[in-house]
């Protein structure tokens, strides 16, 4: 069961996101203007994410909703209350259990003296509701920050250099769990990370575009700005940015499901995108002044400062073309986290990040084979190494299950002879 829900998260991942990836690109060229005669791009980052949040909620809403059992409240369905604690039983080894799980510090020599009475079912006093919003607010924050920044490095780095930063993504991921969480991972987590990350950067490296790209902005970013080593570095400063907050919000979800195990991935969803709508929502609607990489628009013609929303909504009633994608966009992305957060719960941060990060690999190794390109020698190394570490990841995890199923079966034996 834990390899079929794994390939459906895989699955599911690559083909969202590969439609949601031709949204994005088709929103990133100049739409045309009613007029026919010029065309414009469109420039705001702010009110894409603000849409995709939207239908994602909505979309983990009804998730929610219709796998919502018959005896559950709407509050115990969203994840608000808390579990509850039925009459204690003894497992028989002198461990009290409570609604299947076990407490080892609760003994009753192998039974549980009540007096004659039940006890009936009372919340857990271990929840906390307000430390599940919280810790829910703050990947919204993180999620909403990091955008900006990564949106802003293109303008000062190249976008090889940018996706050579991206592919190194694990790094921060682990290192944000170490440190805000004190986290720790098997040694063959740290083996697996570092052949991906590894991979990924040489295969980027020497593909055959690399020079010709290299050369092409050498003189220039991505604006058209000269490439100055000062720009170069705000560029890298900028991406360092955009990967730590990254890395904090695969690190806090972790935490989550940590410390509130009965959370599910789609309740995460819910809640993390209705706080980023409400913090888009807030940044795009106020009037605000000009805030480097958060709120970067400029002021009207007559002197006052004009919202994110008014200057969307001019430029979908004179380039309509751009609802479309933007509907796509927003979309694909809806239904592509149903699949992350599914990831997330079950597998855990830095198996989603392998997913993510291994599913550009593919896209261009698919190429390969419908379109007959070419790989150099360099890439089919990098290639070798990233599948080289996933197997070591789907080996040991292998074991690991196979492990469990010999002690499930050694303890369905126990129960049958008692």
């Amino acid at each position: 069961m834990s390899f079929a829900r794994l390939a459906l998260c895989i699955v599911g991942v690559y083909s969202m996101f590969l439609l949601w990836a031709i949204a994005q690109e088709r929103l990133s060229v100049p739409f045309k203007h009613i007029d026919g005669q010029s065309s414009e791009k469109f420039k705001s980052p702010l009110v894409m994410g603000m849409c995709q949040s939207i239908l994602s909620s909505l979309s983990a809403f009804l998730y929610i909703q219709l796998r919502r059992k018959p005896g559950d409240s709407f509050m115990r369905s969203l994840g608000l209350e808390p579990p509850t604690e039925g009459p204690p039983t003894s497992n028989g080894n002198g461990v009290i259990k409570s609604n299947g799980s076990t407490n080892p510090k609760s003994k009753s020599n192998g039974s549980t003296k009540t007096n004659g009475h039940t006890h009936p079912s009372k919340p857990s006093t271990r929840y906390s509701t307000s430390s599940l919003l919280l810790h829910y607010l703050q990947c919204s924050l993180f999620i909403t920050s990091a955008a900006p920044f990564g949106f802003s490095a293109l303008s000062y780095i190249s976008y090889p250099a940018m996706v050579l930063g991206k592919s190194c993504k694990l790094v921060p991921v682990m290192i944000m769990n170490v440190l805000l969480y004190r986290r720790k991972f098997a040694a063959h987590k740290y083996l697996v990370v570092a052949m991906v990350t590894t991979g990924i950067t040489v295969f980027m490296f020497f593909g055959n575009e690399g020079s010709s790209k290299k050369k092409s902005h050498s003189s220039t970013t991505g604006n058209g700005t000269p490439a100055t080593p000062y720009a170069t570095l705000i560029g890298t400063f900028y991406l360092l940015l955009n990967l730590l907050l990254d890395g904090a919000t695969n690190s806090t979800q972790d935490e989550i499901f940590t410390r509130h195990r009965q959370v599910t991935g789609q309740q995460m969803m819910f809640f993390i995108n209705v706080f980023c709508t409400l913090i888009s929502l807030t940044l795009s609607v106020l009037p605000l002044p000009y805030i480097p990489v958060i709120h970067p628009s400029l002021p009207s013609p007559n002197g006052t400062w004009t919202s994110e929303m008014d200057v969307t909504l001019g430029f979908i009633r004179t380039h309509p073309d751009v609802v479309k994608p933007l509907v796509g966009f927003a979309m694909t992305g809806a239904l592509g986290q149903l699949f992350i957060f599914e990831t997330l719960q079950h597998f855990g941060s830095l198996t989603l990040v392998t997913i993510t990060l291994t599913r550009k690999l593919f896209t261009m190794l698919l190429s390969v084979v419908v379109y007959n390109h070419t790989l150099t020698l360099g890439q089919w190394f990098g290639a070798a190494v990233v599948f080289a570490g996933i197997s070591v990841e789907a080996f040991v995890k292998r074991k690991d299950v196979h492990a469990k199923r010999v002690i499930q079966e050694k303890e369905k034996a126990k129960l049958k002879s008692l």
